[in-house]
């Protein structure tokens, strides 16, 4: 769908992926709704976007606080009178441990984050969505969500859940102005894990730097903002999560046991 003089709502939009939809998004003419747990981060992305007055609104909360998400359409129409897509980008790791030590706070958090934030903003959003004459949501899962990643097994489940449910929903909007894509980024190089509050395993260093070359979060926010542009179904960021994507789907279990190995010297 077009993007210039339309109003899109961007979650995670005060760091990361996010921030750079935000700043591409206005970029192209459009006007945004930051949305962003970090009112800091949105500060620094707004006067990273040096937009127009109007043209930026930034709004503080957690996805996953539902009373929170369920008022900001209103606010969202207030302020740019009408709202034609969602980018959910928002999202969080969990520490990088096995999940017999991993306790059940870290695993609610990252599902009430990950899963519900989207399921939050998506329900907030979709009936205003269906009575534009063109709309869109998009979603980010993760490779993670179709090839599960030793130590991140709560996260991986909450980025699966995120595919099916984004799956499910471009099924049910077939047939109305709403068009829905599911993004699948592989290795990026943002900062989510200090954005999780996660501290990196030891030798995480030395193993990233004999992994593929990660995507900037520029190159990211640009590839969603296309795959947003050209209504796709699929869009996977990176040649990471292109090869695993079709590695898992010709042999589950060898794919399954590559990443358990290279992720055995950082759980031990």
């Amino acid at each position: 769908m077009q993007i210039s003089d339309k109003v899109f709502v961007v979650t995670g939009g005060g760091n990361g992926m996010g921030r750079e939809v935000v700043l591409g998004l206005i970029a192209r003419g459009a006007r945004v709704a930051a949305v962003d747990l970090s009112e800091d981060g949105l500060a620094e992305t707004a006067r990273l976007a040096a937009a127009p007055e109007g043209r930026l609104t930034t709004h503080a909360l957690s996805v996953s606080d539902r009373p929170a998400v369920l008022a900001l359409p209103d606010q969202v129409i207030a302020a740019h009178g009408q709202v034609d897509g969602v980018f959910n980008v928002a999202g969080i790791i969990q520490p990088f441990v096995k999940l017999v030590d991993l306790d059940f706070d870290a695993i609610e958090r990252v599902m009430n984050v990950n899963f519900w934030g989207t399921v939050n903003v998506t329900k907030a959003f979709l009936p205003h969505l269906l009575q534009r004459p063109a709309a869109g949501i998009l979603n980010v899962s993760s490779m993670g969500g179709f090839l599960p990643v030793p130590g991140q097994a709560a996260y991986g489940a909450s980025k699966a859940a995120v595919k099916l449910f984004t799956e499910a929903l471009f099924a049910e909007t077939q047939g109305t102005p709403v068009a829905v894509t599911v993004v699948f980024p592989g290795g990026v190089g943002t900062n989510i894990t200090q954005n999780s509050g996660v501290a990196m395993p030891a030798g995480a260093e030395a193993m990233a730097a004999k992994a593929p070359k990660t995507v900037t979060p520029a190159d990211a926010g640009r590839q969603i903002i296309e795959g947003f542009e050209r209504g796709d179904f699929r869009v996977r960021i990176g040649s990471d999560a292109k090869f695993m994507d079709r590695y898992a789907r010709l042999s589950p279990k060898r794919a399954t046991l590559l990443i358990a190995n290279q992720m055995k010297q950082l759980l031990g």
